[in-house]
Protein backbone atom coordinates (compact mmCIF):
# COMPACT_ATOMS: atom_id res chain seq x y z
CA UNK A 1 0.00 0.00 0.00
CA UNK A 2 1.41 3.45 -0.91
CA UNK A 3 2.03 6.36 1.32
CA UNK A 4 -1.06 9.07 1.20
CA UNK A 5 0.22 11.83 -0.44
CA UNK A 6 1.08 14.67 1.78
CA UNK A 7 1.17 18.75 0.06
CA UNK A 8 4.74 20.42 0.61
CA UNK A 9 2.77 23.41 1.52
CA UNK A 10 0.68 22.28 4.25
CA UNK A 11 1.99 23.96 6.70
CA UNK A 12 2.27 27.08 5.23
CA UNK A 13 -1.47 27.31 4.24
CA UNK A 14 -2.00 26.08 8.38
CA UNK A 15 -0.07 28.90 9.28
CA UNK A 16 -2.06 31.68 6.99
CA UNK A 17 -5.15 30.15 8.32
CA UNK A 18 -4.56 30.62 11.88
CA UNK A 19 -2.97 34.27 11.55
CA UNK A 20 -5.98 35.49 9.43
CA UNK A 21 -8.12 34.37 11.94
CA UNK A 22 -6.44 35.26 14.83
CA UNK A 23 -7.93 39.28 13.77
CA UNK A 24 -11.37 38.09 12.99
CA UNK A 25 -11.56 36.62 16.58
CA UNK A 26 -13.90 39.25 18.00
CA UNK A 27 -17.11 40.73 16.41
CA UNK A 28 -15.95 42.92 13.19
CA UNK A 29 -12.37 44.51 12.76
CA UNK A 30 -9.87 44.78 15.45
CA UNK A 31 -9.51 48.55 15.64
CA UNK A 32 -12.58 50.80 14.17
CA UNK A 33 -13.71 54.60 14.47
CA UNK A 34 -16.40 54.50 16.90
CA UNK A 35 -18.71 57.59 15.66
CA UNK A 36 -19.50 60.17 18.14
CA UNK A 37 -23.09 60.33 19.78
CA UNK A 38 -23.22 64.59 18.65
CA UNK A 39 -23.47 63.48 15.02
CA UNK A 40 -26.84 61.94 14.95
CA UNK A 41 -29.56 61.88 11.58
CA UNK A 42 -31.36 64.82 12.18
CA UNK A 43 -34.72 65.52 10.66
CA UNK A 44 -34.81 66.93 6.90
CA UNK A 45 -31.09 67.12 6.91
CA UNK A 46 -30.69 64.65 3.58
CA UNK A 47 -33.64 67.02 1.91
CA UNK A 48 -32.25 68.72 -1.00
CA UNK A 49 -32.25 72.94 -0.28
CA UNK A 50 -33.03 75.52 -3.02
CA UNK A 51 -31.02 78.57 -2.76
CA UNK A 52 -32.03 82.02 -1.20
CA UNK A 53 -34.11 84.51 -2.59
CA UNK A 54 -32.50 87.28 -3.99
CA UNK A 55 -34.00 90.48 -3.50
CA UNK A 56 -33.72 91.93 -7.10
CA UNK A 57 -35.87 88.89 -8.43
CA UNK A 58 -38.60 90.77 -5.76
CA UNK A 59 -37.86 94.37 -7.57
CA UNK A 60 -38.92 92.85 -11.44
CA UNK A 61 -42.23 94.09 -12.34
CA UNK A 62 -44.67 91.53 -13.23
CA UNK A 63 -45.30 90.61 -17.46
CA UNK A 64 -48.25 92.59 -19.00
CA UNK A 65 -51.70 91.16 -19.18
CA UNK A 66 -53.44 90.61 -22.06
CA UNK A 67 -56.71 91.35 -20.46
CA UNK A 68 -57.60 95.15 -21.00
CA UNK A 69 -57.30 97.01 -17.65
CA UNK A 70 -60.14 98.23 -15.79
CA UNK A 71 -60.12 101.79 -16.53
CA UNK A 72 -60.36 100.96 -20.75
CA UNK A 73 -63.40 102.46 -21.65
CA UNK A 74 -63.96 101.13 -25.44
CA UNK A 75 -64.94 103.80 -28.35
CA UNK A 76 -69.10 104.16 -28.27
CA UNK A 77 -71.03 105.06 -30.91
CA UNK A 78 -70.23 102.71 -33.90
CA UNK A 79 -73.09 100.74 -34.89
CA UNK A 80 -74.06 98.45 -38.32
CA UNK A 81 -77.29 97.55 -39.60
CA UNK A 82 -76.46 94.23 -41.12
CA UNK A 83 -78.50 91.43 -39.80
CA UNK A 84 -76.48 88.96 -38.92
CA UNK A 85 -78.91 86.69 -38.43
CA UNK A 86 -80.65 86.93 -41.60
CA UNK A 87 -77.10 86.96 -43.44
CA UNK A 88 -76.47 83.60 -41.44
CA UNK A 89 -79.28 81.88 -42.32
CA UNK A 90 -78.98 83.02 -46.40
CA UNK A 91 -75.43 81.46 -46.28
CA UNK A 92 -76.46 78.14 -44.47
CA UNK A 93 -79.08 77.81 -47.44
CA UNK A 94 -76.86 78.66 -50.20
CA UNK A 95 -74.05 76.80 -48.69
CA UNK A 96 -73.04 73.75 -51.12
CA UNK A 97 -73.56 70.03 -49.26
CA UNK A 98 -70.13 68.59 -48.32
CA UNK A 99 -69.31 65.83 -50.51
CA UNK A 100 -68.54 62.67 -48.77
CA UNK A 101 -65.12 61.44 -49.27
CA UNK A 102 -65.28 58.47 -51.24
CA UNK A 103 -64.58 54.49 -49.78
CA UNK A 104 -64.65 51.12 -50.45
CA UNK A 105 -65.58 48.39 -48.28
CA UNK A 106 -63.98 45.36 -48.90
CA UNK A 107 -65.60 43.02 -46.10
CA UNK A 108 -68.77 42.55 -44.65
CA UNK A 109 -67.84 43.50 -40.94
CA UNK A 110 -67.71 46.96 -42.64
CA UNK A 111 -63.61 47.74 -42.98
CA UNK A 112 -62.96 51.27 -45.35
CA UNK A 113 -60.42 52.06 -47.06
CA UNK A 114 -60.21 55.33 -48.97
CA UNK A 115 -61.12 54.54 -52.48
CA UNK A 116 -58.56 57.14 -54.17
CA UNK A 117 -55.55 55.15 -53.13
CA UNK A 118 -57.16 51.42 -53.57
CA UNK A 119 -56.06 51.44 -57.31
CA UNK A 120 -59.71 50.90 -58.37
CA UNK A 121 -60.07 54.38 -59.32
CA UNK A 122 -58.58 54.55 -63.06
CA UNK A 123 -57.22 57.68 -62.88
CA UNK A 124 -53.59 57.10 -64.13
CA UNK A 125 -55.39 56.73 -67.93
CA UNK A 126 -56.54 60.20 -67.83
CA UNK A 127 -53.19 61.86 -67.32
CA UNK A 128 -52.15 63.95 -70.79
CA UNK A 129 -48.95 61.67 -71.26
CA UNK A 130 -50.71 58.45 -71.07
CA UNK A 131 -49.94 55.99 -73.84
CA UNK A 132 -47.21 58.24 -75.57
CA UNK A 133 -44.52 56.28 -75.71
CA UNK A 134 -41.51 57.93 -73.52
CA UNK A 135 -38.72 59.79 -74.08
CA UNK A 136 -36.28 57.05 -73.14
CA UNK A 137 -37.50 54.56 -75.06
CA UNK A 138 -37.65 56.65 -78.18
CA UNK A 139 -34.20 57.66 -77.78
CA UNK A 140 -33.21 53.89 -77.42
CA UNK A 141 -34.37 52.73 -80.60
CA UNK A 142 -32.70 55.65 -82.28
CA UNK A 143 -29.75 54.84 -80.45
CA UNK A 144 -30.18 50.96 -82.03
CA UNK A 145 -30.47 52.21 -85.33
CA UNK A 146 -27.64 54.37 -85.47
CA UNK A 147 -25.51 51.54 -84.29
CA UNK A 148 -27.28 49.04 -86.67
CA UNK A 149 -26.55 51.40 -89.39
CA UNK A 150 -22.67 52.35 -88.16
CA UNK A 151 -22.45 48.01 -87.98
CA UNK A 152 -23.37 47.61 -91.10
CA UNK A 153 -21.20 50.70 -92.70
CA UNK A 154 -18.15 48.68 -90.90
CA UNK A 155 -19.07 45.37 -92.53
CA UNK A 156 -19.60 47.18 -96.11
CA UNK A 157 -16.29 48.38 -95.74
CA UNK A 158 -14.89 44.96 -94.16
CA UNK A 159 -16.24 43.42 -97.30
CA UNK A 160 -14.60 45.63 -99.70
CA UNK A 161 -11.37 45.24 -98.04
CA UNK A 162 -11.93 41.32 -98.73
CA UNK A 163 -13.00 41.28 -101.80
CA UNK A 164 -16.40 40.90 -101.10
CA UNK A 165 -20.04 42.23 -102.68
CA UNK A 166 -23.42 42.65 -101.65
CA UNK A 167 -26.48 41.22 -103.48
CA UNK A 168 -28.96 43.85 -104.34
CA UNK A 169 -33.18 42.77 -103.86
CA UNK A 170 -33.04 42.33 -108.00
CA UNK A 171 -30.48 39.66 -107.53
CA UNK A 172 -31.14 37.73 -104.67
CA UNK A 173 -35.23 37.15 -105.62
CA UNK A 174 -33.97 36.38 -109.18
CA UNK A 175 -31.29 34.07 -107.41
CA UNK A 176 -34.51 32.61 -104.95
CA UNK A 177 -37.06 32.02 -107.96
CA UNK A 178 -34.15 29.97 -110.26
CA UNK A 179 -33.79 27.61 -106.66
CA UNK A 180 -36.84 27.16 -106.51
CA UNK A 181 -37.44 26.24 -110.10
CA UNK A 182 -34.82 23.90 -110.30
CA UNK A 183 -36.45 22.42 -106.98
CA UNK A 184 -39.18 21.30 -109.27
CA UNK A 185 -37.41 20.04 -112.11
CA UNK A 186 -36.07 17.87 -109.76
CA UNK A 187 -39.12 17.01 -107.89
CA UNK A 188 -40.72 16.18 -111.43
CA UNK A 189 -37.90 13.91 -112.17
CA UNK A 190 -38.06 12.49 -108.96
CA UNK A 191 -42.21 11.27 -109.30
CA UNK A 192 -40.85 10.10 -112.97
CA UNK A 193 -39.02 7.26 -111.10
CA UNK A 194 -40.62 3.30 -111.14
CA UNK A 195 -42.51 2.50 -107.89
CA UNK A 196 -40.08 -0.44 -107.74
CA UNK A 197 -36.45 0.76 -107.22
CA UNK A 198 -35.02 -3.17 -108.12
CA UNK A 199 -31.58 -2.32 -109.16
CA UNK A 200 -28.44 -0.72 -107.86
CA UNK A 201 -28.27 2.11 -110.69
CA UNK A 202 -32.47 3.03 -109.87
CA UNK A 203 -31.29 3.11 -106.27
CA UNK A 204 -28.44 5.46 -106.78
CA UNK A 205 -30.41 7.28 -108.90
CA UNK A 206 -32.86 8.04 -106.58
CA UNK A 207 -30.45 8.57 -103.83
CA UNK A 208 -29.05 11.47 -106.06
CA UNK A 209 -32.55 13.68 -106.76
CA UNK A 210 -32.90 13.18 -102.87
CA UNK A 211 -29.40 15.10 -101.74
CA UNK A 212 -29.96 17.31 -104.54
CA UNK A 213 -33.69 18.14 -103.51
CA UNK A 214 -32.50 18.90 -99.81
CA UNK A 215 -29.22 20.71 -100.45
CA UNK A 216 -32.06 23.08 -102.86
CA UNK A 217 -34.33 23.23 -100.12
CA UNK A 218 -31.77 24.21 -97.52
CA UNK A 219 -30.43 27.01 -99.65
CA UNK A 220 -33.61 28.17 -100.48
CA UNK A 221 -34.67 28.45 -96.41
CA UNK A 222 -30.91 30.34 -96.37
CA UNK A 223 -31.73 32.70 -98.66
CA UNK A 224 -35.12 33.50 -97.26
CA UNK A 225 -33.89 34.06 -93.99
CA UNK A 226 -30.98 36.79 -95.10
CA UNK A 227 -32.08 39.41 -96.43
CA UNK A 228 -28.42 40.79 -96.59
CA UNK A 229 -26.19 38.35 -98.57
CA UNK A 230 -22.49 39.01 -99.49
CA UNK A 231 -20.40 36.41 -102.57
CA UNK A 232 -16.94 36.87 -103.52
CA UNK A 233 -16.07 38.72 -106.09
CA UNK A 234 -14.73 36.55 -108.99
Amino acid sequence: KHSRYISPFRQYVKHEAEKNKAQWKTMGPAKVAVPSQKNFLKKHSKEPKLPERKKEQDSKKLPALSVPPRTYRPVMGIQSKKNFINTNVVAAVTALPKKPQPVSVDRRQGDKYLLETSGLVPKYIKKKDYGVTPKYVTKKKEDQKKAQKEYEANILEHLKKIAMKQLSDEERISLLQGLKKNWEEVYREFQCLPVEIDTIPKRLYKEKLESQMKQLEHDIEVIEKHKVIYIANE
